[in-house]
């Protein structure tokens, strides 16, 4: 198995619908239109997702987690390129599951390969590290960006927040679960919805949005510094799964299960803030868009991100979120 047979039967017919790849014969694609809105991520193996996780889910993942940062700047994908690194023992057959995967996940989100690299470790133990970098249209009314919220916007949030964290821990046998539970939260964590025609549907009509992929507290935070402002954020409104829900239930202390749940990874879903005038339009929006949504707080004066109980007593959390580097 060489690389030139890699690319040649694996990966090229992933570039089918894409004519400025070349069917990956030559050194780089021709993109045709422009501008476009460009994100990348990199996945590496025992940091983003289990050493032992299938690999047609870990391709889905890969693209999934790009797709989300493109839903919450409103942009609509076209394609993407993709780096590989595998480890040293690889299979043919396992590259094989990995592209099929990619397939899948290209058929449901309407993009394309359009070129990338692909290479193996010296080392048997080396661990799989994929680099994604995801291209698309900006919407006609401008990108979303995180800078731009003003002080008194409702903060919303689509989706549920937690469930990634919590099917992590269930497939770690961190914590126990019913086995409908434990498929739901599971199914979570391996495959994350990017919330594109949300995040097409609120162009124009949220002032700054972000993607949640390293926890609720820490990525609202970010988009408040960014915007210089506070962001509160009332705990009992944060939309929780029935599985979520249930945990919740069983812990000893509420308030510091909802303030773990704030700050688990992994959810990708959209925050995002607009005008309370905007209230009907959001809510207008998420129905086109077959999208739950919650309002979960505001952004005000002052800076940082805190979780409040309905008094209005802070919820201190142990930490804000994922960090690479703490």
């Amino acid at each position: 198995m060489g690389e030139r047979d890699i690319i040649r039967d694996i990966f090229a017919p992933l570039t089918a619908d894409a004519p400025g790849a070349f069917n990956l014969t030559d050194d780089a694609a021709v993109l045709d239109g422009g501008p476009y809105v460009v994100t990348k991520d990199v996945l590496i193996a025992g940091v983003h997702f289990r050493p032992k996780d299938p690999l047609d889910l870990v391709a889905r993942k890969a693209l999934r987690v790009n797709l989300s940062d493109l839903a919450a700047m409103g942009a609509k994908p076209e394609g993407y390129v993709l780096g590989c690194v595998w480890p040293g023992n690889i299979k043919r057959a396992a590259i094989e599951d990995f592209a099929r995967g990619l397939g899948e996940d290209q058929a449901a989100y309407r993009v394309s390969l359009y070129g990338g690299d692909t290479t193996a470790h010296k080392l048997k133990s080396g661990p799989l590290t994929i680099s994604v970098t995801m291209f698309g249209a900006p919407p006609k009314q401008g990108v979303t960006r995180r800078s731009t919220a003003g002080a008194g916007d409702d903060l919303y949030v689509t989706g549920s927040i937690g469930d990634a964290g919590l099917g992590l821990k269930a497939l770690g046998r961190e914590e126990k679960f019913t086995t409908v539970d434990k498929a739901s939260l599971s199914g979570r964590y391996h495959l994350p919805e990017p919330r594109l025609s949300m995040g097409q549907a609120i162009a124009g009509l949220a002032t700054a949005a972000i993607d949640l992929s390293d926890g609720l507290m820490i990525d609202v935070g970010r988009l408040a510094a960014a915007s210089g402002l506070r962001a509160e954020i009332d705990a009992v409104s944060i939309p929780r799964s029935a599985a979520a829900a249930a945990w919740i239930a069983r812990q000893d202390k509420r308030w510091r299960a909802l303030a773990a749940l704030s700050t688990f990874g992994d959810d990708y879903e959209i925050a995002f803030t607009a005008p309370q005038s905007m209230r009907r339009s959001v809510m207008m929006a998420a129905k086109a868009s077959r999208t739950e949504v919650a309002r979960i707080g505001s952004l005000t004066r002052g800076e940082g991100a805190v979780l409040l109980t309905e008094t209005g007593a802070e919820i201190p959390t142990p930490r804000d979120g994922f960090d690479h580097f703490a």
